[in-house]
């Protein structure tokens, strides 16, 4: 912690002079920043019983740091004891753990109109570099420009309908971009709805369009949509949640910006301790500036700061742990969530609550009982759907990487000890750890064509593929010698995702003459399904009613869409309730970026390097035929064959 004490220009008499102390802004390990401050207080002392320095002493090595902020601690409670004081200071505390501060007893300075405003803890806070401390706790100076953060701030007022501040403040990074208005603001309207959102939340969008509050409230109510299942008060829920949306102008200079933004996020919180999140909803060429200045500016030291970041996540091992690194440099890992819309389905969530809370599933979950686990998604969609940068990083890069190894990793891995997010997370990374590096064997590389009728490209411009097939193994005690088949792609005849659990055949089954010679066809299997249904499937040999024994391969089905009359969230949705709840199990560690891009480097190198062609499939087909033979090369029968 970095320790500052000042006092007025004019050494005069200490009787009139203001001292403060303040430290630097450093979370904790929850994500909650730690500040301190005392109020200015005055003792009638005589100059010769007492010197102070009137400058910061921090790096000074003849100022000692610490102990000698003790020993001058020492003296002035000596002094204050002899002689009295006029205001108490206040108590040092932890903000949200501890007693709160009083700001009421801030020093007050002039502001550039020449009027008499308290001062914020931005402005006390004094820091230098350290070795453990990220390089968003610096100091920072603005750079001088017409639009000055501290006339932004006295030009706004607070205009929440209840007058009270936001506890809870969410910015929108590129709030007028296509994610941003169809999927994040319907997500927060969503959740505001529902009430998982606290009534006086504070909604901000930030871009460089030059629009009102008005401009955006208008643009963003043509996505927002009342729940099917509970449509009530929408009106009156609709009114409340644009009222308390906001844009923020950040033009082309985004240290500018953010502290435009950090400013009217300060004016509506007021003195009430609140929160913040960022979803980073930016193009890649610009998140590196729009990264530092916003650690740089617009994080609040009342509370924890977390930060949302869009895929992709590096264009390889290299990038990835550049960029890992750079984020590091600003945030603590407890503040960085990379979402990954996809695993915010019920279907990734149920794999945990299936395994560990039935015991009809848990002990089979090994080698011994299961023969191979298949992961499907497939897309009927072109990649124009995709996003913009899909084209570029093609299925293996944008949904191999996060999702399907995701995927593995929270199927296969060992129970945590609690379901705190790093417990799952430690967990996960060792199953990515433990799983083989590819060979381009056991890899099948595809990309659809079309015909002109069609609306997708004829042909992609590049070698990009847009299907991707593999067969991995965990090297294990619990997985040894089970494949783990996973297929992607686009361009695919319908829209499928699924997990299949293939079980091994009865041993000596008594039956096997009467099941007849396709004993693929009689196997066990769990099938959890959320496209294009979600359903959970447990397919059991069973006996056709009547006289004779003739067997049947029938399906013990959980539907949800028959079994619970909801609507079921967006992903999106329910993501965004994990960071608002601090539960980051489903957001990717910088560990688990690594370890999955150890198991897909080799054969992304050879790729690249020997510019390899992939397997040409038709649009709205089935997929190369090359992924028939791996099914094959590893004695696994694609469900969907």
């Amino acid at each position: 912690m970095a320790l500052a004490f000042s006092a007025s220009s004019h050494c005069g008499p200490f009787a009139s002079s203001s001292i403060r102390w303040s430290s630097t802004s450093q979370s904790d390990g929850r994500g909650v920043s730690k500040v301190g401050s005392f109020a200015p207080y005055k003792v009638a002392l005589n100059p010769s019983q007492f010197t102070f320095s009137s400058s910061a002493c921090f790096g000074n090595p003849c100022c000692g740091g610490w102990r000698y902020w003790k020993i001058q601690m020492v003296k002035i409670q000596k002094a204050i004891r002899k002689h009295g004081q006029v205001k108490k200071p206040m108590e040092l505390g932890i903000r949200g753990y501890d007693q709160s501060i009083n700001q009421s007893e801030m020093p007050l300075v002039a502001n550039e109109r020449g009027e008499e405003t308290e001062t914020t803890v931005s402005q006390t806070i004094s820091s230098s570099p350290s070795d453990n401390k990220p390089a968003s706790s610096q100091e920072h100076v603005l750079p001088e420009g017409p639009l000055s953060p501290s006339l932004d701030l006295i030009s706004h007022k607070n205009d929440f309908p209840d007058g009270r501040g936001p506890s809870l403040c969410i910015a929108v990074i590129g709030a007028t971009g296509e994610l941003a208005r169809n999927k994040v603001f319907p997500a927060l309207f969503a959740l505001y709805y529902s009430g998982f959102l606290p009534e006086n939340v504070g909604i901000f969008g930030y871009s460089r369009k030059q629009l009102t509050d008005e401009d955006l409230r208008n643009m963003i109510a043509e996505t927002l949509t009342c729940r099917v299942d509970h449509h009530e008060n929408c009106g009156d829920k609709w009114d409340s949640f644009l009222s308390r949306t906001y844009h923020v102008d950040g033009g082309f200079n985004n240290t500018v910006g953010m502290a435009k933004l950090n400013a009217r996020m300060e004016q509506l919180e007021g003195k009430s301790e609140a929160n913040r999140i960022f979803y980073l909803s930016v193009p890649q060429e610009a998140l590196l500036d729009v990264t530092s200045s916003l650690a740089e500016y617009a994080q609040t030291h009342w509370g924890w700061n977390r930060v949302i970041f869009e895929k992709p996540f590096g264009y390889n091992a290299l990038s990835s742990h550049q960029l890992a690194q750079f984020l590091l440099s600003k945030f603590e890992e407890k503040q960085i969530y990379r979402i990954d819309h996809r695993l915010g389905k019920d279907l990734i969530e149920n794999i945990t609550v299936l395994r560990f809370s039935n015991l009809v599933f848990e002990p089979l979950w090994s080698r011994n009982y299961i023969k191979n686990v298949q992961v499907i998604l497939s897309e009927d969609c072109s990649v124009e759907t995709l996003g913009r940068h899909f084209d570029c990083y093609g299925i293996v890069r944008d949904i191999v990487h996060c999702h399907l190894l995701q995927t593995i990793a929270l199927f296969a891995m060992e129970p945590p000890v609690s379901l705190d997010g790093d417990d799952i997370r430690n967990e996960k990374v060792k199953v990515l750890r433990s799983i083989r590096k590819l060979e381009l064997d056991d890899v099948v590389l595809g990309q659809y064509k079309a015909s002109v009728a069609d609306k997708a490209n004829v042909y992609m411009d590049n070698l990009t593929p847009t299907f991707f097939a593999a067969a991995l193994y965990i090297d294990n005690a619990r997985w040894d010698g089970v494949p783990f088949l996973i297929k992607a792609g686009v361009g695919l005849i319908k829209h499928r995702v699924e997990i299949r659990i293939q079980f091994h055949s009865v041993p000596g089954n008594l039956y096997r003459d009467r099941m007849g010679h396709n004993l693929d066809q009689t196997t066990n299997e769990l099938i959890l399904r959320e496209a294009p249904d979600d359903a959970i499937l447990v397919k059991i040999n069973n006996k056709v009613p009547g006289l004779s024994l003739q067997f049947d391969a029938s399906e013990l089905n959980l539907l949800y869409r028959d079994k619970y009359n909801v609507e079921v969230p967006d992903s999106y949705e329910h993501l965004l309730l994990d960071v608002i709840d601090g539960d980051n199990h489903l957001f990717m560690r910088s560990d688990e970026l690594e370890a999955a891009w150890n198991i897909l480097m080799p054969v992304l190198q050879e790729i690249d390097q020997n510019n390899i062609t992939p397997e040409l499939y038709q649009f709205g087909g089935r997929g190369p035929v090359g992924s028939y033979y791996l099914g094959a090369k590893h004695g696994v029968r694609w469900a969907d064959d």
